[in-house]
């Protein structure tokens, strides 16, 4: 896009949101961002944990044929 690379379009973003918000609402998002993303992978790995005792447990049951 206009001969950037996403180094330097991750620069110029940064660089505005420094102006647009000031440092310390960036810090601010940046922490909210990092806390958000540890929620998600716990939230995630409950549910692979879950999804893989569902199986275990669909495997000890025997098949009921009809």
């Amino acid at each position: 896009m206009f001969g950037l690379g996403v180094t330097e379009i991750v620069i110029i973003v940064l660089a505005a949101g420094i102006l647009l918000f000031g440092g310390k609402k960036i810090v601010e998002f940046a922490r909210n961002l990092g806390r958000f993303s540890g929620e998600f992978k716990k939230g995630k790995r409950d549910i692979e944990e879950e999804l893989r005792s569902g199986e275990k447990e669909t495997e000890k049951e025997p098949s009921k044929e009809v």
